[in-house]
C-alpha cells in the first residue's frame, strides 16, 4: 500500500483518475483530482473529483444523485495516474449513460469484443425483437418450463463432464449451463448487477466469519 505523499501531481496540482465499474470493469469516465478532492474521496468512501472548468471541488453524485461508492484506488507504476474502482449509484455521463465511452472511433472487423453484459443484451433482443430461426427466441416462445428443464439437462451434463475429469467437455457444458440460466435470468427479470450484489453480500459474510475464526 503506497501513501498520498508519494501520488505525482502535474504541475496544475492534478492527477488523472479514471473510473471503471468495479463489477463489470466497463470503463465509466475520465476526470481529475487534486490532492483535496482525493482527500475528499478518501474520507467518505465516494468520488470527488475537480472540475476543471469550474474550478472547484466537484462530489460526483451531489446533485444527481448518482453517487460512486469506491472499492479501490490503485496508482500507476510512475503513480501520476490512477484508477479508481466503484459501485455506481447510477449512469457516470451527465447525458444520461453508463459510461462517458459510448462514441466508438473504430473496431477490429476480425476479432469481436465480449462480455457478460454484451451477451445478456443480445439474449433480452431476442426475446423482445423475435428472430426466425434463433433458438434462443424459441426458448421463450416455449416458456418457462421449457428453459427451467434445459437448465437442468444442462446441469447434469455439467456433473458428468466433471466427474469424467474432462476439462475441456466441463468448460464446454459449463458454457451451455451459463447461456441457460442467463436466458433464465432475462425470463424472470434479475439482471447481472442483481447476482453481483448477492454475491458481493455472501462475500461480506464469508470474511466476517474467516475473521471470527482467527480470533478464536
Amino acid at each position: 500500500m503506497i501513501n498520498i505523499d508519494e501520488l505525482k501531481f502535474d504541475s496544475n496540482g492534478l492527477i488523472p483518475a479514471i473510473v471503471v465499474n468495479s463489477a463489470t470493469k466497463k470503463v465509466l469516465t475520465l476526470a481529475y483530482m487534486n490532492r483535496e478532492s482525493l482527500e475528499i474521496s478518501l474520507e467518505k468512501g465516494l468520488t470527488c473529483f475537480w472540475s476543471r472548468s469550474r474550478q472547484e471541488l466537484w462530489l460526483k453524485g451531489e446533485t444527481s444523485g448518482n453517487y460512486q461508492h469506491i472499492i479501490s484506488i490503485t496508482a500507476d507504476c510512475d503513480k501520476d495516474a490512477l484508477v479508481i474502482a466503484v459501485k455506481p449509484d447510477g449512469p457516470a455521463c451527465h447525458l444520461g449513460t453508463e459510461s462517458c465511452f459510448e462514441n466508438k472511433l473504430w473496431e477490429s472487423d476480425e476479432e469481436e469484443e465480449f462480455s457478460l453484459e454484451a451477451l445478456m443484451k443480445l439474449i433480452e433482443g431476442r426475446k423482445t425483437d423475435k428472430k426466425e430461426g434463433s433458438y434462443t427466441t424459441y426458448l421463450f416462445e416455449k416458456g418457462l418450463d421449457k428453459i427451467l428443464k434445459k437448465v437442468g439437462e444442462e446441469s447434469t451434463e455439467v456433473i458428468i463432464a466433471a466427474k469424467a475429469q474432462d476439462k475441456a467437455e466441463t468448460i464446454y457444458e459449463i458454457s451451455d449451463l451459463v447461456y441457460h440460466v442467463m436466458v433464465l435470468m432475462i425470463k424472470a427479470g434479475i439482471s447481472l448487477d442483481d447476482i453481483s450484489k448477492e454475491l458481493a453480500s455472501r462475500h461480506v459474510i464469508d470474511k466476517k466469519v474467516k475473521q471470527e475464526k482467527m480470533t478464536k
